[in-house]
């Protein structure tokens, strides 16, 4: 027996309201299940995640890589022993040499540990530090990095610390690369308890119903333990990132309050107009629903285009931006609306607003005027964004050209981004591997483990080799070259080892690695290092960007045009949405590269940005761009589509939206800022960089340029062509108006007026 009795008509909610609200407890328990499940499923996940993904696997240097790790382990040293003798003796002391021949044995003699050298067995001057008091022990620990992370925290606790005369420090990529996971995951930890209850207290603010607030974090945990489970499924086939769990967090708490945000407030509209709840949950699934099935739609095509890149850290991004988004709509349009039938007027519970303000609005009963934006253009908040969006109407051509250039100027900086590496600098400086790296870097010559390595195939003798060496030599910018070394006589492999001047990934480095790949020779060569790995990298996304960028703006035009029928409108998203950015990119050069607030903000600059970033942050926050653009052109378009007045359209969509939108983005705001609290370089920057462009977007973008350029294209903004406008009428989608107030059930007499529900929704 059904636990609605009056299950709506089908004209009024369809088939999709029927589904999900006929049975109510039962989806919830249902639910409840599948996310117990997730729970069982997705744990664990981040141990058995990577904490690299920058290269590009079918790169020259990347087979050069492997190939060198194969024939020649002690080439590409991942891990590295630091030993200080102290300030009473220095590395040649007789004791200090056997303690540090003792350790080099043991080590030497670990499983899963290959290629180990030191000092004292090849008194090499790049492996003793200036000073004479530190000298490095180097091996190369075998396997892939969970291999190998699993290997060094079995073996550190034997060599690390004092151990007779010396005091060992490990370092590192291998070293780096366990400290960073495991910071990453404390972070991600201290950003959820920051995140929690600071969104609770805002959404409480905006609902006024500590019921209502309970809502969306209910949907944004769904989301995120079941994206856990998907991340932890795909482990088993590919590798994944452990950074993009702090995407999967961030989306799924933000994108979860938005779609919730938006259903919950039409959903207590629609109470207040006299409906019952099964009919509120229906003209809601009708009106909001299909806003919230676009913009999950938008931002899972722009987070979409990271597949396309072969780093898999960009595709763990993809991975889990995709499974959160997906998965928060599905909470919101399933979940969600179960839930709603069974709270009716109940949503509006708790009322907690009394602590702190005694004057409580009357008009909508428990509506929050930031959470409606007033239920007419002209109440509440909604009068003052309805006055605003009046006077940036009135100075229209001053607000688009003041606007656009002050965001175009924010983004200046930009256009002095250097690229670089991940390195230790990703860690804090009290880091141990940081604190090791820097002191290889500051107290020895020749940056140990940096420069090229160049692998040689096929040499028909020691006098081509040497012929080789002589012209890589001469190249500018060259300190020396080391070599060959080979794996004995008449061996197919050898290689050089290329100390470059400066950097080891500056920008002369980065020269080098494609005049060393032009140099002549009788056999085959590759590039290896830091600095071929980025040279790769940069070359494998300029390939795949233009895709990419394809990928995004085309089908942003085509699912904009699906929702409004116009032509100008889905141009002036993308254009709208790629300034919305500028401030970001801006920003991170300034604050990330140059260093600027480093002190303030707790990291420490490299002098470049990662190869990577910019690509995953414009991703990202196009797709948060749109989310916002489609709720406030979808209530413009109800309203144009109402009325017919195109500027009484844009005044009324705003009053409606524009409190809801900035609240949305202040409450997806905090959670990014809580993942920009992190102590990883990267995680800050992309925490900090999304909040600040997310807040652009609807403070200035969406409240200032919008308005002002639609009133600048005047009704052309609904043009289309006769041709379009048929596609439109066919397969178009749009937020349609609700059913009249007045009739809270029965048949709707303007049903057929209305556009189709599409078949996801219907």
């Amino acid at each position: 027996m059904s636990e609605v009795k009056n299950p709506p008509p089908p004209g009024e909610s369809g088939r999709w309201t029927r589904i999900v609200t006929a049975r109510p407890r039962l989806s919830l328990l249902l639910a409840l299940v599948v996310t117990a499940l997730a729970v069982f499923a997705g744990g664990g996940v981040a141990d058995r995640m990577g904490s690299g993904g920058w290269e590009d696997p079918d790169a020259r240097s990347t087979y050069a890589t492997k190939a060198l790790e194969r024939e020649f382990p002690s080439s590409q040293p991942n891990l590295l022993l630091l030993v200080d003798a102290g300030a009473g003796a220095g590395v040649d002391d007789p004791a200090v040499a056997a303690e540090a021949e003792r350790l080099t044995g043991l080590l030497a003699a670990e499983p899963g540990v290959t290629g180990v050298g030191s000092y004292w067995r090849t008194p090499l001057p790049a492996l003793r530090s200036e000073d004479g008091r530190q000298a490095l022990i180097a091996a190369r620990v075998l396997g892939d990095e969970k291999t190998a992370t699993r290997v060094l925290e079995r073996i550190a606790p034997r060599y690390q610390g004092e151990r007779g005369p010396l005091r060992v420090s490990l370092g590192g990529p291998v070293a780096v690369q366990r400290e960073v996971t495991a910071t990453i995951q404390e972070d991600l930890l201290r950003a959820e308890l920051i995140a929690l209850p600071v969104t609770l207290v805002l959404l409480i603010l905006v609902f006024g119903s500590a019921v209502a607030a309970l809502l969306p974090l209910g949907v944004g945990i769904v989301a995120i333990l079941g994206t856990n489970a998907v991340l932890r499924g795909l482990t088993e086939f590919t590798e994944v990132s452990v950074f993009a769990q702090n995407l999967t967090t961030a989306l799924g708490l933000g994108l979860a309050i938005d779609y919730a945000l938006f259903i919950v407030r039409r959903f207590r509209e629609e109470l207040a107009a006299g409906r019952d709840p099964v009919a509120a949950v229906g003209a809601t699934l009708r009106t909001a629903g299909r806003t919230v099935l676009f913009s999950a739609l938008t931002v899972a095509v722009a987070l979409s285009a990271m597949l396309l890149f072969p780093m898999y850290f960009l595709r763990s991004f993809a991975y889990a931006g995709v499974a959160v988004v997906l998965l928060a709509a599905a909470a919101a349009l399933i979940l969600l609306p179960a839930a709603l039938v069974l709270l009716g007027e109940r949503v509006n519970s708790l009322d907690l607003r009394h602590l702190w303000r005694r004057r409580r609005g009357a008009a909508v009963a428990g509506t929050g005027a930031a959470a409606s934006g007033g239920d007419k253009a002209g109440d509440g908040e909604g009068r003052g964004w309805a006055r605003m969006t009046a006077l940036v109407m009135r100075r229209a051509p001053v607000f688009a050209l003041v606007t656009t250039a002050g965001l175009l100027l924010l983004g200046v900086p930009f256009l002095g981004i250097k690229f670089g590496t991940v390195d230790d600098r990703q860690l804090p400086k009290t880091a141990a591997s940081h604190v090791v790296q820097q002191q290889i870097r500051d107290g020895f010559p020749g940056s140990p483990g940096g420069g090229l390595i160049v692998l040689t195939e096929g040499a028909a003798g020691a006098g081509d080799l040497d012929a080789y060496r002589e012209r890589v030599a001469g190249l500018d910018g060259v300190a020396r070259v080391d070599g060959p070394v080979s794996s004995g006589l008449g061996a197919r492999y050898a290689y050089f080892s290329v100390v470059t001047e400066g950097e080891a990934v500056g920008q002369r480095a980065q020269d080098l690695v494609g005049e060393v790949r032009e140099v002549q020779a009788p056999f085959e060569t590759s590039v290896a290092g830091q600095a071929a790995v980025l040279v790769d990298a940069q070359k494998a996304i300029a390939e795949k960007l233009p895709a990419a960028l394809a990928l995004v703006v085309l089908a942003t035009l085509l699912l904009v045009f699906l929702l409004t029928g116009s032509v100008l409108i889905p141009l002036q998203a993308v254009m709208l949405n790629a300034l919305s950015l500028t401030a970001m990119f801006g920003a991170v050069v300034w604050v990330f590269q140059e260093g600027h607030l480093s002190g303030f903000l707790s990291f420490t600059s490299s002098g470049d940005i990662e190869t990577t970033l910019p690509v995953l942050m414009f991703c990202i926050a196009f797709g948060l761009s749109m989310d916002y653009g489609v709720f406030l052109i979808s209530r413009i378009k109800e309203e144009y589509d109402r009325t017919g007045d195109h500027e009484e359209a844009v005044r009324t969509g705003l009053a409606r939206t524009g409190g809801l939108i900035t609240a949305a983005a202040v409450i997806l705001a905090v959670v990014m800022v809580a993942i920009g609290t992190a102590r990883v370089t990267n995680t800050k920057m992309l925490g900090l960089g999304i909040a600040l462009a997310v807040l652009m977007d609807a403070m200035v973008v969406r409240s200032l340029l919008v308005p002002a350029v639609m009133k600048l294209t005047g009704r052309a903004t609904w043009w289309a062509p006769g041709p379009l406008r048929r596609l439109h009428a066919r397969f178009g989608l749009s937020e349609g108006e609700s059913a009249p107030a007045a009739v809270p059930a029965g048949p709707d007499p303007e049903a057929g007026k209305r556009e189709k529900i599409p078949a996801a929704l219907s």
